[in-house]
């Protein structure tokens, strides 16, 4: 295995690599280690995040950066501290209320507090509504840290060489083979790290692996000696000015995230200099400097002794990009920390080196799996455009539904153009523009944030009221649609599918796709077009992690995969008068079109292929049109009478059916028996997970995913803590107000043996919840398959 940087990633990737037994590890670093950005990293440890799995890669740094200085006898500088989030709004305290749920559960302490309980002398706290305590917060020095992972490294056996210039990733028939240097000499190797930061984008472009990294300049200082600073001084993060001041033996580093960040050349004239520093920008530097005059007056008396302006980057979204290259095999990546790099050290050491290892991430890691990422995002203009607000969401509030505004319209429907002027009001849904909901009046296109009742509550029920009687359309194009053909092809899906695929042709199976564990690796629908020809729909959001699940599992079968997102639109037509609609467009048998079944169809003129299927559990179609013919159907649709849903009504549709969504509800660390989707599993054949599922059967489930009634009416996102009896017994993992029963509703993963009254805690507070054992809209069914 090579490694290609020396920065703390790469140097965890190799100590955990060797720690789990393996003994042919090089790691090459250009220059000298920690040269490219982590040693100017300002160091905090901060091991709260704001969702599970982000905390449990930061949480890895509490157990491993002592265990590292005992095992090397290295200091690494690693302190707890301590540390609080400050809040200057009630908005940020809903949010901070709803961070500290999180982290009880997984085993942090952390409190909210007043702002007269922050501990720290010299602050001014009077435009301050209160503040988040963490007292796992702390710090360590990342040069010493990186020296401690390489000395455990070479320990183990790595082969560390600095100096080593990688020019090229070598490849064929997509697949790693090894690595060029600059010398011209070749390392031969079947898997490949890429761990090189802000200079990654290029190595792996040249191997087929578009990465949305942006490097920017990113700014801190460090004050004169400060006396009668506590020690420790504990970490402080002024979130809505973007600021964060650390201690650092007896100074302060003063630090911030903020908008419209410079865009830094990784590859210009400065690119290749290591221990880069450069120029002071107190132009740019200026509000964070006053914003730490504001919140600690008694910086005025202390004068600034270094002024540090090093490279970092950032992502499309401020996460970071760790996992196997869907595209080719044998590559992996650990890049764009977003400034988070050194404390997650640990955590994406250890992830990564068991994706290498064996096969699959030791946890679910789909938030910061570099499969997302749609190849368009790595654009330059659009990343440059996305650094106008990327680096400031690391402290900027997370509005529930918030939307990104700068780099947006990387992907538009063929139809764009046509729901705007039915007043769609887009938002980026997994890279797409897509409705959210469609606004009637000027007053609705332009609604603020909230924490409480979302302001398209209203519009959203408005819109999936149409459906009683009339119909509506939904924009479903941002759906992935794969054509899978050849003569292995029933084979190879019934191996890989749950359900049975060996049915007629023109039947619709709605299936998991599982891992040797039996979890669920993809949920989709395939439909069976011709004896050698099947149609998969899965999610617009997993379109490049499923196509690369299939094409690996494709090896030795006779069977061919093709993308066929682009080429089609899709317009789901919904709702009790959607037969009699299409019956005015069409001349089809609209009458006798059974439920989960699908024909070609022509709708006004244009050849379809007509689904009956319903994700919003009301008599439906989703109609797949070839791009260029799309426009007329649309059309005569809205003439015949169709209105616009957005998407938010369709998410609060899906979840009163009971319907699950994967990547919240559902994923690689959840079975079809635990998320009750026992029904498509076809137990009269072989496929993978079979034998995991069988066991799991028979000794019955763990943990059950169930649908709860709330009480109180809370704003329900995701990740919010189910209590029962006293103790937590779960999380949420997505929740919406059902538009056509006005219900709040959850989905939540909880202990299979509780039987008892549960509460919900959101932001805080505790509410009533009761468990569902039928969805609450139309149980049985009958509107969507009447």
């Amino acid at each position: 295995m090579v490694i290609v940087g020396g920065g703390a990633n790469g140097l965890s990737l190799a100590y955990h690599l060797a720690r789990g037994g393996m003994r042919d590890v090089v790691l090459l670093e250009r220059n000298s280690l920690t040269s490219g950005t982590s040693w100017h990293a300002a160091g905090i440890v901060g091991p709260l995040r704001a969702t599970p799995n982000m905390t449990r890669l930061a949480m890895e740094a509490l157990t491993l950066f002592p265990a590292l200085e005992d095992e090397t006898g290295m200091a690494t500088g690693y302190r707890r501290t301590g540390g609080y989030w400050l809040a200057r709004a009630p908005a940020r305290m809903d949010e901070l209320c709803r961070i500290a749920a999180l982290g009880q559960t997984v085993g942090l302490s952390p409190e909210i507090a007043d702002p007269a309980a922050v501990d720290v002398p010299g602050l001014d706290l009077r435009d301050h509504v209160g503040a988040l305590a963490v007292p796992e917060d702390g710090n360590v020095n990342p040069v010493d840290l990186c020296m401690a992972y390489a000395r455990a490294a070479k320990a183990r056996g790595v082969d560390i060489r600095e100096g080593a210039h990688v020019t090229r990733i070598e490849t064929q028939a997509r697949r790693v083979t090894g690595v060029r240097l600059a010398d011209g000499s070749v390392i031969a190797a079947p898997q490949v790290a890429l761990c090189a930061g802000a200079w990654s984008k290029p190595l792996a472009s040249h191997a087929g692996l578009a990465l949305p990294l942006q490097a920017v300049e990113h700014m801190y200082v460090v004050t004169e000696p400060m006396p009668n600073l506590p020690d420790p001084f504990p970490v402080l993060r002024d979130l809505d000015t973007g600021i964060y001041v650390k201690g650092d033996a007896g100074k302060l580093v003063i630090g911030g995230f903020e908008p419209q960040a410079k865009c830094w050349d990784a590859f210009g004239p400065e690119g290749d200099r290591p221990f880069l520093e450069l120029a002071e920008d107190w132009d740019q530097f200026g509000p964070f400097m006053q914003a730490a005059l504001d919140l600690m007056p008694r910086l005025e008396q202390v004068g600034i002794q270094h002024f540090m302006n090093g490279p970092e980057s950032f992502t499309h979204d401020t996460r970071p990009l760790i996992g196997p290259a869907p595209e080719v095999a044998g590559l992996f990546v650990a890049a764009g920390m977003n400034s988070v790099g050194v404390m997650s050290s640990a955590g994406i050491g250890r992830l990564l080196a068991g994706w290498m290892t064996e096969g699959a991430p030791e946890w679910d890691a789909w938030e910061v799996d570099v499969a997302r990422v749609d190849p368009q995002a790595a654009d330059a203009a659009h990343m440059a455009a996305r650094m106008e607000e990327a680096v400031a969401d690391l402290f900027a509030l997370h509005w529930p539904y918030k939307q990104p505004e700068a780099g947006r319209g990387l992907r538009c429907s063929g139809l764009h153009d046509r729901w705007a002027a039915q007043g769609a009001v887009f938002g980026q849904t997994a890279g797409w523009e897509r409705g959210l909901w469609y606004a009637q009046t000027e007053a609705e296109r332009d609604l603020p944030y909230s924490v409480g009742a979302q302001p398209w509550w209203e519009i959203a029920a408005r819109e999936a009221a149409e459906m009683a009687e009339g119909a509506v359309l939904l924009d479903l194009s941002p759906f992935t649609k794969v054509e899978i053909t050849g003569p292995d092809v029933l084979g190879f899906l019934n191996m890989h599918a749950a359900a049975q695929m060996d049915v007629p042709v023109g039947k619709a199976v709605y299936t998991p796709i599982l891992n040797d564990g039996g979890g669920i690796e993809a949920d989709v629908t395939i439909t069976r077009r011709a004896a050698d020809r099947f149609w998969l729909v899965s999610g617009a959001a997993t379109r490049w992690r499923d196509m690369a699940l299939l094409r690996a599992r494709a090896v030795g079968w006779e069977v061919q995969i093709a993308d066929q997102t682009e080429t089609e639109v899709v317009i789901g037509v919904m709702g009790a008068g959607s037969r009699s609609l299409l019956t005015h467009v069409s001349d089809a048998d609209w009458q006798g079109f059974g439920f989960g079944t699908a024909r070609e169809v022509l709708v006004s003129g244009a050849p379809c292929l007509a689904t009956r299927l319903s994700f919003v559990g009301e008599l439906g179609w989703e109609l797949s049109i070839p791009s260029g013919k799309a426009g007329q159907v649309f059309d005569a649709l809205i003439v015949a009478g169709a209105k616009p849903m957005g998407h938010y009504a369709l998410d609060g549709c899906r979840i009163e059916k009971g319907f699950k969504h994967w990547g919240h509800d559902i994923g690689p660390d959840v079975t079809p028996l635990e998320a009750g989707l026992g029904f498509t599993i076809d137990w009269s054949k072989d496929f993978i997970g079979k034998a995991a599922l069988e066991m799991q059967k028979a000794e019955g489930v763990k943990r059950r995913l169930c649908l709860f009634q709330v009480e109180g009416k809370p704003l329900l996102l995701h990740d919010e803590p189910i209590w029962c009896e006293g103790r937590v017994v779960g999380l949420t993992s997505s929740g919406a107000r059902g538009p056509r029963t006005g219900l709040d509703l959850c989905f939540g993963l909880i202990e299979a043996a509780v039987d008892g009254p549960v509460e919900i805690e959101v932001a805080g507070q505790r509410y009533p919840a009761k468990r569902l054992k039928r969805s609450p809209f139309d149980p049985d069914g009958t509107r969507m398959r009447a």
